[in-house]
């Protein structure tokens, strides 16, 4: 079938970073966007559930997959042109519009736009994940969040049945949200299309970003200088999915109230927190799994990383009803000894 295979019964251990051995009733893999009507009209994908899956390093399968589980494996990275004047919208050197297929790999994406001069996606490198995924979660690392760069995102909306472009603000972002999110089976994602300056502001003063260009003797740093400081940061304190089998940040830093992060710092010293302009606070969920006594903790093949409170970890054969059950633990122990309310950020598929 041009542009698009199908394979009954497909296994998932290898297209999810945590490594769950899991199953799907149907893998669909496209190649070509165009086709995503015809893939999506056949009775086998009609009749269960559709999964749409990245490199499936936001996801935790507790279970198997009683649907279609549709890889988007598309391409394509192009510098568009104003439609009114037929020039590049960099043709002043200022900024360029650029569209992107859903398939292409994140940090492919990112070292691209590095390599051609544009600034603003340096925090974001290393995360792993698909393009068509980042604006879903709406991606954030080191102080920033993908959300501020997308102009739009074009997708297949299975409600109406036909392609339609979001806008910015259509796209309803919020923090590791989005309408994508909100509405969650309805959109499927086909392509983004981002705004980048050729320069802006670096984002430095956050979580180490400073010290280790210090380290690296940089003194007037450039997006790829800030790039390269966030790889030494995310290398040293995340494990890679290639060595043990992990999700990234599992866990999102959580937003409260004031009083109770003002309580809370009075209550524990050393309380990591960040105000927010809407004058709530967000806490590091790091520091409370940390405190909560979680960090390094193994339940059989399940674990916490001792590199980072923040990442669920499968130390070999976890199952995801395993992995779940820790999470939920850490979830809970937090929730006792905080009173703060911890959610997951990958979507788990299959809990109740």
């Amino acid at each position: 079938m041009g542009g698009y295979t199908l394979i009954e019964n497909a296994p998932l251990a290898t297209r999810n970073t945590l490594r769950v051995d899991a199953r799907a009733q149907l893998l669909a893999e496209i190649r070509d966007a165009s086709k995503l009507p015809e893939l999506l009209d056949f009775p086998a994908v009609r009749a269960g559930p559709l999964l749409v899956l990245g490199e499936g390093s936001n996801v935790l399968f507790t279970g198997d997959f009683a649907g279609t589980v549709l890889v988007m494996a598309t391409r394509g990275v192009h510098v568009e042109a104003l439609a009114a004047s037929g020039k590049p919208v960099d043709s002043d050197g200022d900024s360029a519009r650029i569209a992107v297929a859903a398939g292409e790999r994140w940090d492919d994406f990112v070292r691209w736009t590095l390599g051609q001069g544009y600034a603003g996606l340096e925090n974001l490198i290393l995360i792993p994940g698909t393009v068509g995924a980042a604006p879903i979660q709406n991606i954030g690392a080191y102080g920033c969040e993908v959300a501020e760069f997308v102009e739009s995102v074009e997708a297949w909306d299975t409600r109406e049945r036909r392609v339609v472009t979001l806008d910015h603000t259509a796209c309803a972002f919020g923090y590791r949200d989005s309408l994508f999110k909100r509405e969650p089976g309805r959109y499927i994602v086909t392509a983004v299309r981002f705004v980048l300056p050729r320069s802006r502001p670096l984002r430095t003063d956050y979580a180490g970003i400073d010290e280790e260009l210090r380290r690296m003797g940089v003194g007037k740093p450039a997006p790829f200088h800030v790039a390269e400081a966030v790889v030494h940061l995310r290398t040293r304190k995340l494990p890679d999915p290639a060595v043990i089998g992990n999700a990234g940040s599992f866990f999102k830093n959580p937003l409260v109230e004031a009083a109770l992060a003002e309580r809370l710092a009075r209550e524990h010293a050393g309380l990591v927190a960040w105000p927010q302009p809407d004058g709530r606070s967000k806490l590091s969920a790091a520091w409370l799994i940390e405190r909560a006594g979680f960090k390094g903790l193994r339940e059989g093949d399940a674990g916490i990383s001792n590199r980072h409170a923040l990442v669920l970890v499968n130390h070999g054969k976890a199952s995801g009803p395993q992995l779940w059950a820790l999470a939920q633990r850490v979830m809970l122990g937090v929730h006792e000894k905080f009173g703060v309310q911890l959610e997951p950020e990958p979507l788990i598929i299959g809990a109740c």
